[in-house]
């Protein structure tokens, strides 16, 4: 029942008994519906003027699609993490979710980043899900489409929110190294294909964990819903772009590249200095041992961050 509320609401408050005649209750009912949203994580504004949602919330109502994703956009205040609503969401009957289905929420209980690490969310953040059952040929997703597509996704990233630098293979920092954002990219696959893959992006816009940064630091105006529609195009553009042109966005756009880099591989820890990407998108790395390719790790940038890699 406060689903059925959640669509009428708009950034400028409305009365209790002008969204009681659209849904056919009373006004104590609509107060109920509009608590039990607060309750949930939504954050619905009530005041003497009405009922409103918190200006820039990215509910569907506020938010554009790019090309096929977020055509379908669920919006949900509390869930155990949008990945886990993307995938329910897809098996859904008779068909589930389409390809670029989107679930955005207002708080994750059991959000996670790479390697099962948590990953908190507050009313200050963006995190989304989307759902992708084709690569850019319309084809299902390759192996070698799902390897750039972390990266191709920090493109569209660090292109939607105007600044910030790319660390390999999945955040965008600050040019001193504060968080700003993060990337998981989840698959089913199937032999050398992928049934589906689920993209999730959470990042900071007006709050964020100590020793992290938010998006308001460098653009005051920015609201969530419209980080979102931004962000929406700029993956319906760098999702299926060629191969090429991702890698050499990435390098435009990297904070990773000529740094001294530490590494932890499934294999154990290295450390050297990271030249490149190769054509896969896996890193390349200058250790004493000679150059080693990387295509699955967790990066530290080591040394100071004061400017520019070489």
């Amino acid at each position: 029942m406060p689903d059925r509320l959640l669509p009428l609401l708009t950034a400028a408050p409305q009365t209790g008994d002008a969204l009681g005649q659209a849904l056919g209750v009373g006004r104590v009912t609509v107060n109920t519906l509009a608590r039990r949203l607060q309750e949930s994580g939504v954050p619905v504004e009530v005041s003497r003027a009405g009922y409103a949602l918190a200006p820039g919330t990215p509910a569907p109502q506020f938010v554009r699609a790019g090309g096929p994703l977020g055509a379908a956009l669920r919006y949900r205040g509390t869930v155990t993490s949008t990945q886990d609503e993307a995938r329910a969401w897809a098996d859904e009957a008779p068909g589930g979710a389409p390809h670029g289905a989107v679930v955005v929420a207002e708080r994750q209980t059991a959000g996670r980043g790479r390697r099962g690490r948590a990953w908190d969310t507050t009313h200050g953040t963006l995190v989304f899900s989307v759902l992708l059952r084709q690569g850019a040929s319309g084809a299902p997703l390759t192996l070698p489409e799902l390897a750039l597509l972390p990266l191709a996704a920090g493109v569209a990233t660090a292109r939607a929110a105007g600044t910030g630098r790319l660390k390999w293979p999945n955040d965008l920092l600050t040019e001193d190294g504060r968080k700003l954002a993060g990337i998981l990219l989840e698959a089913d696959l199937r032999g050398e294909e992928a049934r589906r893959a689920v993209l999730g992006i959470g990042i900071n816009v007006s709050a964020a964990p100590p020793e992290a940064a938010h998006l308001r630091e460098f653009r005051p105006d920015l609201t969530r819903a419209a980080l979102l529609s931004g962000l929406l195009r700029e993956l319906h553009t760098w999702l299926t772009a060629p191969a090429a042109e991702i890698l050499a966005a990435w390098r435009a756009h990297n904070l990773t590249l000529g740094r001294a880099v530490r590494v932890q591989t499934p294999a154990g820890l290295l450390e050297g200095l990271a030249t490149d990407l190769d054509p896969q998108g896996s890193l390349l790395v200058q250790t004493a041992g000679g150059l080693r390719t990387i295509s699955a790790g967790d990066v530290q940038l080591v040394g100071t961050l004061d400017g520019p890699a070489p």
